[in-house]
């Protein structure tokens, strides 16, 4: 397992190339059954949403099923632990304190005479929250709604919606429940998977439509964003799990093992790389890795996602290291090195950065603050973790007077007859030629 590979080397360029370059592989076919699927909900409403549910989820489904009511909300918090509860408040309480510093506010600009220009901060409407099944409910991603509603509910949108396949029996996890209570979420759907992202965005009989649409899910979620993307807006298009661990000659195998694992174990398209300038711990990494797969229930996902996408990559210093996870841009990455406070500043493309031994990426699903939907696949050279910013818009706002106008008009006038836009032109010539009945007399207007 993960046998090391020196890096730079030819060995190791094709396996990084093959490691960046890894996709969810869309094919046609799936392209055009995502897009019939949206299709069928957008001309069918509630029927299609039914239909599907009946066929993949809950075969006993009805219409009157599709919004968990007060009833079950009220069952499921009675239903789970105290100890789950405590935890749970704890964790929203951490990451709403987190998104609250994200918080803008609009600006107004006056230094130019006559002239104010400005941006107005406003929520969007409506949200929906995409939290996926998980193996029949079995596994309920209740920290993918903490960390989908509350940025959205500090952000101070009107309304939040939460989507999740039913179980077969037709009831929805109560640790999913009770999350969506804790974080604010107003409504709840029984729907899943691609139908789910069609209700969302264009709205059924039953289910109003959002504006923006966030969450994880699998390859049909994942396409189904893409496709609505535009109609509604999105968070990011996030691929399979990664985690590039950094570790030197001070780090302690057992925990880097760990760490590795607590991605692979997602799926088998997850990647868990370690880059090392230590052979020593290279080797004793690799042992450990082996160890403590075998005593996963998830073991065999583990084993299939190192056997595709994990890797051991040496190197010849630190520096070396950190300049492939640059190229990498993985959605996770480890620092656990001597001093690793000293290295933050050369890191430059990352979804998030954990620093030292006792901060695993695990933290961060579920604990620590910042937000866990983060790009992948290489993304993270471009884009963001999911945040307060995608909940809200930006509105401009301009004012001139008549004086600020005939102090810029010439220049405006001659950019617009560059582009060709006589019309553009004229429509400031004719606030200073006097051609209608309220030619600029100099006042303010």
């Amino acid at each position: 397992m993960l046998k090391p590979v020196v890096y730079p080397s030819p060995a190791a360029e094709a396996l990084v190339r093959r490691i960046v370059a890894r996709s969810l592989g869309v094919s046609a076919k799936d392209h055009a059954a995502v897009s019939r699927i949206l299709e069928q909900v957008r001309r069918r409403g509630d029927e299609a949403l039914v239909s599907y549910t009946r066929r993949f989820d809950a075969p006993g489904f009805k219409l009157r099923d599709l919004r968990v009511t007060d009833r079950e909300k009220k069952k499921a918090s009675a239903s789970v632990e105290r100890q789950f509860i405590r935890a749970l408040n704890r964790a929203a309480s951490q990451i709403e304190q987190f998104h609250r510093r994200q918080l803008r506010t609009g600006f107004i600009a006056t230094d130019r005479p006559g002239t104010i220009v400005g941006q107005l901060v406003r929520p969007v409407g409506r949200v929906g929250i995409y939290a996926p099944g998980g193996r029949g409910g079995r596994t309920p991603l209740v920290s993918s709604v903490l960390m989908g509603a509350i940025p959205a509910r500090v952000a101070g949108v009107s309304g939040i919606a939460l989507a999740t396949p039913p179980r077969a029996d037709g009831s929805v996890s109560p640790h999913l429940l009770a999350a969506a209570k804790t974080a604010g979420v107003d409504e709840i759907y029984k729907v899943g998977s691609a139908w789910a992202i069609a209700a969302l965005a264009f709205g059924t009989e039953s289910i109003p439509n959002v504006d923006v649409i966030v969450g994880p899910g699998n390859l049909y979620v994942t396409l189904a964003k893409k496709i609505v993307a535009g109609t509604v807006g999105i968070d990011i298009i996030a691929g399979p799990s990664e985690i590039l661990v950094v570790a030197d000659e001070s780090a302690d195998p057992e925990f880097v093992a760990a760490d590795l694992l607590s991605q692979a174990e997602h799926d088998p398209l997850a990647s868990a790389l370690l880059v090392t300038p230590s052979a020593g711990l290279a080797a004793a990494a690799r042992k450990a890795l082996v160890r403590q797969a075998a005593q996963l229930a998830r073991a065999d996902i583990a084993r299939e996602s190192l056997r595709r996408y994990g890797a051991i990559l040496l190197t010849q210093d630190l520096k070396t290291a950190i300049e492939l996870a640059n190229r990498i841009a993985p959605e996770h990455l480890e620092l656990q090195v001597r001093d690793p406070f000293a290295h933050l500043a050369a890191v430059r493309h990352a979804g998030a950065v954990f620093l030292g031994a006792f901060t695993p990426e695990a933290v961060g699903d579920y604990m620590a603050g910042p937000n866990h939907v983060l790009p992948t696949a290489g993304t993270a050279r471009f884009a963001s973790a999911l945040s307060v910013d995608h909940f809200l818009k930006r509105t401009s706002i301009l004012h001139y007077s008549a004086e600020a106008l005939r102090r810029e008009a010439e220049d405006i006038v001659r950019l617009a007859e560059v582009e060709g836009l006589g019309a553009h032109a004229r429509s400031v010539r004719i606030r200073l030629s006097g051609q209608t009945g309220r030619a600029l007399s100099g006042k303010n207007a």
